[in-house]
């Protein structure tokens, strides 16, 4: 265990990640052209082309302005070179989790390909993570989070049809019981008690949605459905923006903001006028139980409204309100209100890369308490080699103590301060992997320092690799 953040271990471990072989992209080292909207006998296959109203679109080897966070509006509006997001005509770099939006300087990574009028994504990563959590209610385990995600578009009609799937592992990479992070709460492990200071595992189904646009001029109007998705509320989720992907370990503010990126049963329609964005949800507001392999049934029991607004490139607003009907599978008498507020920046320079996020979520259990969380996350690249992150967090909490200790129900009010950073070493043109290395101070009242320690102090090791 860490003891007053002193190792008490010493770290050796091996990962392979193994991947579909991506399509292969071709290498290209001069600058965009515009896009040519005439297609000849000549021309190949990776070519991509124009559509509708949208802005331009690219080449295949024009992706790597994606791939590497630049300037995606620059280039969308000053050189008709981005390609177009599957719910709008602005860049695609703007696109995250589910329908919800980043900045359009936002890191976009993951191999780009056209093959015909369809345009394909594929991205993911994993961390093979040495956790070991401090303090008398501290554990420690080895475990791997991962993801692999696929995207595909193309011109059908008088829009866009848009595919996303999300797969993971973890169900057998972590198991039932998550992994250790103290002060987390929120699922079950068993179906009977709530996992408390572990972050449970990912189902292995994380997306399967489909979506249409329309769009004209600088507007659009679409649809998106999952089974799972994620609706209209909240930030992205946070292994999706690039202020929290590279972090090894979930936000204990997880279930004030984000928790619903994964729904059985999702319909959503939205209207893009230039840089907002409105939109309406209805979904299942029962959270995934403890069986993670299954496809849950779906239901339209619940309801989300969001207003997206990115004012400039390097920003990204948002605001929503959602009602979950009976969230927790252990207390399904209890509906929650749902209210959240982020902003997301993205900015850079020559070789470096930064992106931060702050969000407010509050929670409204009814009957019940209202409880509020607050997080701010950020990550700094550098020469694509190092990156630093860290992440500060205070959330108000009452489900530290199962049933039978008096404290049961009391609300809390407690934090985390994280810092981190990793080194990647070997690099190639679609594959990155790193080793790196972070720290937790976690803040606690003294009312529950008799259960946890004065400030109980943690980490984690850990190998990553990533497609790029």
């Amino acid at each position: 265990m860490w003891d007053h953040g002193r190792w008490r271990l010493a770290y050796v471990v091996a990962a392979a990640l193994a991947f579909a072989r991506p399509v292969a992209a071709q290498e290209h080292h001069h600058h965009a052209a515009s896009a040519d909207t005439t297609r000849t006998a000549a021309e190949p296959d990776s070519v991509v082309h124009h559509h509708h109203d949208a802005p331009a679109p690219v080449h295949e080897h024009d992706m790597s302005a994606m791939e590497h966070g630049h300037d995606m509006a620059a280039m969308g509006h000053d050189h008709e070179t981005a390609m177009s997001g599957q719910y709008g005509p602005y860049p695609m770099s703007r696109e995250a989790s589910g329908t919800a939006w980043q900045p359009d300087r936002a890191g976009h990574h993951g191999i780009h390909t056209m093959r015909g009028s369809w345009m394909l994504m594929l991205h993911g990563m994993t961390d093979v993570v040495h956790d070991n959590q401090g303090g008398p209610r501290g554990d420690e385990k080895l475990f791997s989070s991962n993801m692999l995600m696929g995207m595909a578009q193309r011109p059908v009609g008088p829009g866009t049809l848009g595919f996303r799937t999300m797969l993971s592992l973890e169900p057998s990479t972590i198991g039932k019981d998550g992994y250790p992070l103290l002060l987390q709460t929120g699922e079950t492990a068993n179906g009977q008690t709530h996992l408390i200071d572990r972050q449970h595992p990912h189902d292995l189904f994380m997306e399967l949605a489909a979506s249409y646009s329309i769009a004209s001029g600088n507007r659009s109007l679409f649809v998106y459905g999952g089974l799972p998705g994620e609706p209209a509320l909240g930030p992205p989720a946070f292994m999706h923006r690039f202020s929290g992907l590279n972090i090894p370990q979930a936000p204990i503010t997880h279930h004030w903001l984000d928790s619903s990126h994964i729904t059985f049963g999702v319909l959503t329609a939205g209207a893009v006028w230039a840089s907002a964005k409105i939109e309406a949800s209805a979904f299942r507001g029962r959270e995934p139980d403890q069986n993670r392999y299954d496809i849950e049934s779906p239901r339209l029991d619940s309801h989300s409204f969001r207003l997206s607004l990115n004012p400039a490139p390097a920003w990204a607003l948002q605001v929503s309100f959602g009602h979950l009907k009976s969230p927790e599978q252990l207390e399904p008498e209890v509906d929650v209100d749902r209210t959240t507020a982020s902003a997301m920046y993205a900015g850079g320079w020559t070789g470096g890369h930064w992106e931060t996020t702050v969000a407010w979520g509050r929670n409204r259990s009814r009957p019940g308490p209202t409880l509020d969380a607050v997080t701010g996350e950020a990550t700094v690249q550098l020469q694509e080699k190092h990156t630093l992150f860290a992440r500060a967090e205070r959330v108000e909490k009452n489900e530290l103590f199962h049933g039978g200790d008096p404290r049961d129900g009391a609300t809390f009010d407690v934090g985390e301060l994280s810092v981190g950073y990793r080194f990647d070493f070997w690099r190639s043109s679609h594959v990155a992997t790193g080793v790196g290395v972070l720290g937790t101070l976690s803040l606690v009242p003294a009312a529950v320092q008799d259960v946890y320690g004065d400030n109980p102090t943690s980490g984690m090791l850990f190998a990553h690799v990533e497609l790029r």
